[in-house]
């Protein structure tokens, strides 16, 4: 892919990413509502009954969600195939250390691995037990 193609796909990601904040309908109505003791603290939710403070929230996990998954699985992809690549160029300039060289290989694969598995156990977190949750107030 070109230098355009991957700003291309940027773009895009920037404009779907920001389209639900940007699209959002606010409350029209002139009257606020009444305030008692029970939500004096608390922000009035929003006509289709979501908490703001929640929108928001959920929107900022799900963009860490996706770049910690996206991100962690792009590094692990580059250094499986550098890996491999440099495997096979030693087993290629000297056949008979290819045993000694697979038996790495897959030591060293199934450590670049666990770096991908540790990105989807923290875009799980994200999702679903998010321990900043307290500071939206959801």
């Amino acid at each position: 892919m070109g230098k355009k193609s991957i700003i291309a796909i940027f773009v895009l990601l920037f404009f779907l990413m920001t389209a639900a904040l940007v699209l959002a309908q606010t409350e029209t109505e002139t009257t606020a509502p009444a305030v008692t003791e029970e939500t004096a603290g608390e922000e009035a939710p929003a006509e289709g009954g979501l908490n703001p403070n929640y929108t928001i929230y959920f929107a900022l996990s799900v963009l860490g969600a996706g770049l910690a998954i996206g991100l962690g699985a792009c590094g692990t992809g580059v250094g499986m195939g550098s890996a491999v690549r440099g495997a096979l160029e030693g087993a290629a300039r000297n056949p008979d250390t290819y045993g000694r060289l697979l038996t790495t290989m897959m030591i060293g694969l199934a450590m670049i691995e666990s770096l991908a598995i540790y990105a989807l156990v923290i875009a799980l977190i994200l999702l679903y037990a998010n321990p900043f949750a307290k500071l939206f107030g959801v």
